[in-house]
């Protein structure tokens, strides 16, 4: 069976946790090691927490390699990094997620590429993601981007891992139809900042949105029950799938 075209998805970039002193460190590894000359780094976001103390480094992006015979808008493979910039008696949702995990170093989130994201938006909310921001526009890259709760289950600590899906040079119909759907578009600086506030709010709350709603995901586990991964059949994954639709169709009623 052919898959719909909005689910061939492809890394469009990556984005890794440093504790502070691995932060510089992994800076200079980039630029020697894996050749990241000055105009691959593709930004470096700063902020000065305490006034008179001078700007922090927030994050950086390095495009680390390159593709020639694909589409110039996708031929970049790109890390992000981020630091916990704040002051130490400053809550930071990016130092929780690296001292939670007792690391130096986290891949926070994997950013998918797909050539429809309206269409793989509906998708999934149909089927019951969470998503912790819209669909948000970035017309500076030429790109529309949403980003996924945590993956984790109840009773675990928030994982510091999700998802971003995102298209690259969208349509004008696209944009035209995106701006009905939402009076929340975001545009550059806001969709890195956006992100950083909305996750740092969620962290000081202690309600960080799961992928899946916790209620959701203890229904398709009790109704795997004990069988094992490989024991699951089509007819299972079709009745998840209905499980999941019902789901959401009940939610959306309820909102």
């Amino acid at each position: 069976m052919k898959k719909p075209a909005f689910m061939n998805f492809q890394v469009d970039h990556m984005t890794l946790l440093l504790q502070p002193r691995l932060y510089n460190v992994a800076y200079c590894l980039f630029r020697i090691l894996f050749g990241v000359r000055p105009e691959d780094i593709l930004y470096d976001k700063r902020k000065e927490w305490v006034k008179g103390e001078g700007e922090q480094s927030m994050t950086y992006a390095l495009k680390i390699g390159e593709a020639d015979d694909t589409p110039k808008e996708i031929q970049n493979t790109i890390i992000a990094v981020v630091q916990p910039s704040e002051p130490q008696n400053q809550s930071s949702h990016v130092r929780e997620m690296l001292d939670g995990h007792e690391a130096a170093a986290h891949w926070q989130h994997i950013a998918l590429r797909t050539p429809d994201l309206l269409a793989f938006h509906k998708h999934a909310l149909e089927r019951g993601v969470q998503f912790v921001t819209p669909i948000l526009r970035d017309d500076e890259d030429d790109l529309i981007q949403v980003f996924s709760g945590e993956w984790y289950f109840p009773g675990s600590k928030p994982s510091g891992m999700f998802f971003e899906f995102l298209e690259r040079s969208p349509s004008d119909a696209k944009k035209s139809e995106l701006e009905k759907q939402t009076n929340q578009t975001w545009f550059r600086d806001r969709t890195f900042l956006g992100l950083y506030d909305e996750k740092e709010r969620e962290y000081q709350s202690g309600e960080v949105t799961p992928f899946i709603a916790f209620e959701l995901f203890e229904q398709i586990e009790k109704y795997i029950g004990s069988k094992k991964s490989f024991e699951i059949t089509a007819d299972d994954l079709n009745h998840v799938e209905q499980m999941m639709m019902e789901f959401a169709r009940k939610k959306a009623e309820s909102n």
